[in-house]
C-alpha cells in the first residue's frame, strides 16, 4: 500500500472551550500551539506523504499572521474547511495526492499523541484497511431518564472510547464519505463511516494520556502529560535531529495490538 496522508480538521467552533478570543485549536500549550503538537507524530514520519489542515474560512487571517513561516517549512497544504466536519474531511479527500493509498485522520485538539501510538495505529491501518486508537470503559456507566434519575447500568464489557488518528484504506475512506448521508447520517466519527460499509476497524490500545482539549482546564491536563512525556526515555539524538518544533518524545513503547478476532470473533 501506497503513502499515507493526514488530515487534521481544524475548522471547529470550539463552542465548548468558553473562550470567545480564542478557538482551542490554537491556544500555546508548553509555548505551541495545540494543531501543532496534533502534527508532531506525522511530521518525521518516513510514511507520510502529504499533510492537509482544514481551517474555518474565519479563521485565514489569523492563521496565516500567527503560521505562515511555520506552514511553509513543514510543507503543510491548508485548505478552509466546511460547516460540519464531515464536510470538512470530504474538502480535505478531495485534495489527496495520487501517491496517497492510506489516510490518517487526527484532531487538531489532541496535541499529546506520541511517537509510538501514531506509529502503531498506522502500521495496523496499513495491515488491516482501518484502525483506530482506542481505550477500554473502566468506569460504571448508568443510564439516565428524562427526570434526571438513573434507569439502569449498561455493562461495560467490550466497551471503548473512541480516540483519533483513525487510518483507514483511501478507497475505503472515499467510499464511505460518497456513502454517508444514506448509510450512516447520524455517524461521530469516521470509523463508524467504514463500518458502515461493512468493514472492521481494529482497536488499537491507547492510554487516556491522548486526551482530546474541550474546556481551559484540559490545557493544565495536556501540559501536565507533556511534562511526563519529555521526563521518561528521552531521546536525545531524535531530539537534535528531529524538526524544530519537537520539544518532547514518546515515552510509550511496545504496546500490544488487539487482533480483530479477539475483539469480534473468528
Amino acid at each position: 500500500m501506497g503513502q499515507l496522508a493526514v488530515i487534521l480538521p481544524a475548522a471547529g467552533r470550539s463552542t465548548r472551550f468558553g473562550d470567545p478570543s480564542q478557538k482551542k485549536v490554537y491556544a500555546e500549550l508548553e509555548g505551541r500551539a495545540v494543531w501543532l503538537r496534533a502534527l508532531d507524530p506525522f511530521l518525521t514520519h518516513g510514511d507520510v506523504e502529504q499533510i492537509i489542515v482544514a481551517i474555518a474560512p474565519e479563521d485565514r487571517a489569523l492563521f496565516d499572521r500567527r503560521y505562515r513561516d511555520k506552514v511553509a517549512f513543514l510543507n503543510i497544504e491548508v485548505i478552509e474547511g466546511g460547516d460540519e466536519r464531515a464536510d470538512t474531511i470530504a474538502r480535505a479527500l478531495e485534495r489527496l495526492r495520487p501517491a496517497c493509498e492510506l489516510v490518517a485522520i487526527h484532531d487538531a485538539a489532541r496535541p499529546c499523541l506520541t511517537d509510538d501510538l501514531a506509529t502503531a495505529v498506522i502500521a495496523a491501518g496499513r495491515e488491516h484497511g482501518a484502525a483506530l486508537l482506542a481505550i477500554p470503559v473502566r468506569d460504571t456507566i448508568k443510564r439516565s431518564g428524562e427526570d434526571g434519575r438513573s434507569v439502569g447500568t449498561v455493562s461495560r464489557d467490550g466497551l471503548y472510547l473512541a480516540q483519533t488518528p483513525q487510518v483507514f484504506r483511501r478507497d475505503w475512506l472515499e467510499e464511505a464519505y460518497a456513502r454517508r448521508d444514506r448509510d450512516a447520517p447520524t455517524a461521530t466519527d469516521d470509523s463508524q463511516l467504514v463500518e458502515a460499509l461493512g468493514h472492521r476497524c481494529v482497536l488499537v490500545p491507547s492510554t487516556a494520556y491522548n486526551l482530546k482539549i474541550t474546556a481551559p482546564e484540559d490545557l493544565r491536563l495536556a501540559a501536565a502529560v507533556l511534562e511526563i512525556q519529555s521526563g521518561r526515555g528521552r531521546d536525545r539524538d531524535r531530539e537534535s535531529s528531529a524538526h524544530p518544533f519537537v520539544d518532547e518524545s514518546s515515552a510509550w513503547a511496545d504496546l500490544p495490538r488487539l487482533d480483530p478476532d479477539e475483539l469480534f470473533g473468528p
